[in-house]
């Protein structure tokens, strides 16, 4: 395993998330058909889809946190789930999890000492994020005390704070008040500014199509769409939102409709 200090730093464009034909099946049902992505470092990537497109399983996979049936990803040019790979990448899942008995500054130093980072660097980093997510005052809070924008404020500071080259992040505006959400926003923009290749999966189209550098769509376990938003438009003789640009390529799919989440979730399972 190469060490933190020896990792390889990525160029800006260089490649650092690639799927190369992944396929992911659960029995007789296909979640991911075929995928072919990359992300590169520096942009911020948003990935769509309807509710059971693919798009978890996708990152989860990326994650190492499930294998494809077939098909290869890598992360930085390491294969998807090895510990270079891991020491590279940051999650942030939809649902944040933390360590309800310790509070948020024994959260935040658990995690750089299990990175190995240097004290002092981490002492650096942590004061960084802390003042970046505004989260002083409630720090040396117990974490079962937390709202759910305090506990998505407080992961995003514990996924960053190891420097992270990629950054894969799914839902992350759910449960979060306006001000929470433009903080996250922003952090957003500057991780892809500073180099690091940002995947994002929402369903907040206005977001995405306010943030991102390019745009994937996924529907039906195939990736129908991927490129800049005005590319996509030119693709498609099409001038309209992203919104109305999404329903057209998906057909309208009832599962867009956030009303229709719990019942998708409970047809098609997880994915």
């Amino acid at each position: 395993m190469t060490s933190m200090g020896e990792m390889r730093q990525p160029r800006q464009g260089h490649e650092m998330i690639r799927f190369d034909a992944v396929t992911k099946r659960f029995g007789t049902k296909t979640a991911v058909d075929g995928l072919d992505l990359t992300v590169r470092a520096g942009e911020l990537f948003a990935f769509l889809g309807p509710n059971g497109a693919g798009k978890t399983t996708s990152i989860k996979m990326l994650c190492g946190l499930l294998k494809p049936t077939s098909g290869q990803i890598a992360i930085g040019g390491y294969p998807a789930g090895t510990a270079d790979a891991r020491a590279m990448i940051a999650y942030v899942p939809d649902q944040p999890f933390l360590y309800d008995k310790l509070t948020g500054r024994e959260f935040l130093s658990f995690v750089t000492r299990m990175y190995g980072m240097d004290p002092d660097r981490a002492a650096a980093r942590t004061e960084e994020f802390v003042r970046l997510f505004e989260i002083e005052g409630f720090l040396d809070e117990l974490c079962e005390g937390y709202s759910q924008g305090m506990k998505q404020r407080l992961v995003f500071a514990s996924a960053l704070v190891h420097e992270p080259k990629v950054l894969v992040v799914d839902e992350p505006f759910v449960g979060l008040d306006p001000r929470s959400a433009r903080i996250v926003k922003r952090m957003f923009v500057e991780q892809a500014r500073s180099g690091v290749a940002v995947l994002m999966s929402i369903h907040l189209l206005s977001i995405a199509e306010d943030l991102a550098d390019r745009i994937g769509i996924i529907h039906k376990g195939r990736l129908i769409a991927d490129g800049k938003l005005s590319e996509l438009r030119q693709t498609l003789s099409h001038s309209g939102s992203l919104e109305d640009l999404f329903l057209q390529l998906t057909d309208g799919d009832p599962a867009t409709d956030p009303e229709k989440a719990l019942e998708t979730f409970e047809e098609q399972g997880p994915p």
